[in-house]
């Protein structure tokens, strides 16, 4: 059974950080592409970060680029979206996501197979 499970969502003002994690099962992790995405209501999926698990590459949107780390914790089979800056238009539903990968990752969420459920960060002015 795949599974991918979200935290650390939350709600902070403008110029502060969170931390996202994301529980994957062993599987996942080694073998895939796991990325993060994010829905603001009323708009569209927005692929927000990717790592590829064969050579570690990663793929930022350019909108995140220089405020957002993406990162593995290999022991706990994590994986971590640092989020700094924070500006009000990051606000939305946050998914981790992933997909059997050889190669290089996408971030165009029709790409992905196996989604958590989302974990909500707010950002303030």
């Amino acid at each position: 059974q795949v599974q991918l499970v979200e935290s650390g969502g939350g709600s902070v003002q403008a110029g502060g950080s969170l931390r996202l994690s994301c529980a994957a099962s062993a599987y996942i992790y080694l073998t895939h592409c796991m990325a993060w995405f994010r829905q603001a209501p009323g708009k569209e999926r927005e692929g927000v970060a990717a790592v590829y698990s064969g050579d570690g590459s990663i793929y930022y949107a350019d909108s995140v680029k220089g405020r957002f780390t993406i990162s593995r914790d290999i022991g706990k089979n994590s994986l971590i979206l640092q989020m700094d800056s924070l500006k009000p238009d990051d606000t939305a539903m946050y998914y981790c996501a992933a997909r059997t990968a050889v190669g290089a990752c996408s971030l165009s969420s029709l790409w992905y197979t196996y989604w958590g459920q989302g974990t909500q960060v707010t950002v303030s002015s």
